[in-house]
């Protein structure tokens, strides 16, 4: 929250009751794009599948969502006898908290061509995020590892078989994915030299080059970082494909089986808190937040940032949704292969070659000669490790069949 201008020279009651005002204003934005989402959701794939999705409740079926979450909150909450009740109680809000607090950093608006992301409310000089923390990149590898922590914790109090093998399939997940998550994040930290998500975004506004390509990280960097990102990103969060967590076939309903009513609620709120975070920080580590171009009337200048904002959060969503509904889930082994022997190799070896380019321009290296050495080296770890991989794939067949 250190870098926010409202809080240079002092902290007030002016300054609380804004800070105060900028809470319920993220929160009720994360609450409203949940209920949206949710809609969303159902109908787009109900739409994919030549189906009709909802369309009673409200138009088009818009208030479903609130009639749902009106229904779970009269249900009856049934705790197992054989469940720890406060661990019971409790793994709901950790699935939920850490996808608001990384919502909290995120710059939802503010014009970063001119006025450095600088918006004015009430008179005083803020930014339009709750928090910006110099390390507000490290609180978001915190979050995102201990939002797992809702999902391990709801398996294993619930006394339940299934519950517990979902639980300690979530644990086995994130970990594998967290490290190549973690290595394309630190990427980006390479070229924006920064850990404030606000400055991240200020790094990438601009003309780019040309005046047409954008200075956004995802062409900084490569694009690659950015699709591991993705990848990762969609098996913390267990969608399809990587499901694996709520396997219907497998575990009856996953972690959750043994919830009902409002706790139920607040899982399923959860999922939806995540995906819309997590959609939210890849717009702003990689597409330049809401930096964008600014035209037009003078009185749509300050809505225009918080406009292209949403167009990029909302084309990773559609994405999501049509994942959900294209692709089928991986089998397990795949799902650890990908991720031990594919993403964390190539996120590390990229993530060198990108600090070389950064080294070899600092000392005013030839980056044509550093750039072909790098990628001859990075080629020879990828046969090396192929190769070791295939190798390793043939004994185990050969022991098997002898």
């Amino acid at each position: 929250m250190f870098g926010d201008p409202l809080l240079v020279g002092g902290i007030g009651l002016e300054e609380v009751l804004i800070v105060l005002f900028k809470t319920v204003v993220t929160f009720g934005v994360m609450l409203g794009a949940v209920i949206l989402m949710i809609w969303f959701e159902r109908k787009l794939i109900a739409d994919l599948q030549n189906r009709v999705g909802p369309n009673l409740a409200g138009p088009f079926g818009i208030l479903q969502t609130l009639a749902d979450g009106i229904k779970l909150i009269f249900k009856q909450d049934l705790i197992p006898s054989k469940a720890d009740r406060i661990i019971f109680a409790v793994a709901p809000f950790l699935a939920m908290v850490p996808a608001f607090l990384s919502f909290s950093i995120v710059p939802l608006g503010g014009d970063f061509q001119d006025k450095g992301g600088v918006v004015s409310w009430f008179g005083r000089d803020t930014y339009f995020q709750l928090a910006d923390p110099q390390v507000g990149f490290l609180l978001l590898l915190a979050m995102s590892s201990i939002g797992v922590y809702g999902m391990m914790l709801a398996g294993w109090s619930s006394g339940s078989k299934y519950p517990l093998i979902s639980g300690v399939r979530a644990t086995a997940q994130a970990i594998s994915y967290e490290a190549a998550l973690g290595l394309s994040l630190v990427s980006v930290l390479i070229v924006s030299g920064s850990l404030s998500t606000h400055d991240i975004v200020a790094s990438q506004a601009g003309e780019g080059w040309l005046g047409i390509v954008p200075s956004w990280n995802l062409v900084v960097t490569g694009v690659v970082p950015f699709v591991i990102f993705l990848i990762a990103a969609t098996a913390e969060l267990a969608r399809t494909p990587f499901d694996l967590v709520e396997a219907e076939q497998e575990l009856t309903g996953g972690y959750n089986t043994e919830y009902s009513s409002i706790r139920f609620g607040h899982f399923y709120l959860a999922e939806y808190m995540n995906l819309i975070t997590m959609s939210s920080i890849m717009v702003t580590l990689f597409l330049g937040g809401p930096a964008g171009p600014i035209f037009g009337p003078s009185f749509l200048h300050p809505v225009l940032p918080t406009v292209w904002f949403v167009l990029k959060v909302l084309v990773f969503l559609f994405a999501a949704v049509w994942t959900r509904a294209t692709l089928p889930r991986f089998r397990y082994d795949q799902l650890m292969d990908l991720g031990w022997k594919v993403l964390i190799p190539l996120s590390l070896g990229w993530l060198l070659l990108l600090a070389t380019i950064q080294v070899g321009r600092d000392q005013d290296w030839n980056l044509a000669i550093v750039i072909l050495i790098s990628l001859g080296v990075l080629f020879l770890g990828t046969a090396l490790l192929t190769t070791a991989i295939s190798t390793a794939r043939r004994a185990r067949v050969s022991e098997e069949v002898s």
